[in-house]
C-alpha cells in the first residue's frame, strides 16, 4: 500500500476524491453510487470526517478523513486498510 499525496483544498475536492477513490476500489459507477458523510467529533469539536459507499450485496467500503493528520485512510468491506492519501493541502476541519 503505498501513500498518495494530494492537494483538496476544500471540502467538494475532498468529497470527489473520496468517492473516486472508494468506487474504483470496488468497480462501482461514482455516478450511480450514493455518498454517505457524517462528522467526526472528538471533545465536541469537528475533527474529521467519514465517508460510506453502498454497492450491490450490502458491500459498504468507508474512508476516514482525520483532518488534524492531514490524511485520509481507506477501508474495505472487511475492515481492511486498502489507501491512505496524505494531504499537502486541506480544508478547515471546521467548515
Amino acid at each position: 500500500m503505498n501513500a498518495v499525496v494530494a492537494a483538496l483544498p476544500t471540502l467538494d475536492d475532498l468529497r470527489v476524491y473520496v468517492k473516486k477513490a472508494l468506487c474504483r476500489h470496488d468497480n462501482l459507477d461514482p455516478d450511480q453510487t450514493p455518498l454517505l458523510q457524517a462528522v467526526i467529533t472528538r471533545s465536541g469539536k469537528r475533527c474529521g470526517l467519514f465517508f460510506q459507499v453502498h454497492g450491490p450485496r450490502m458491500l459498504k467500503t468507508y474512508a476516514v478523513w482525520a483532518a488534524d493528520e492531514d490524511r485520509i485512510l481507506f477501508y474495505d468491506s472487511t475492515g481492511v486498510r486498502f489507501g491512505e492519501t496524505r494531504l499537502s493541502d486541506a480544508p478547515a476541519a471546521a467548515a
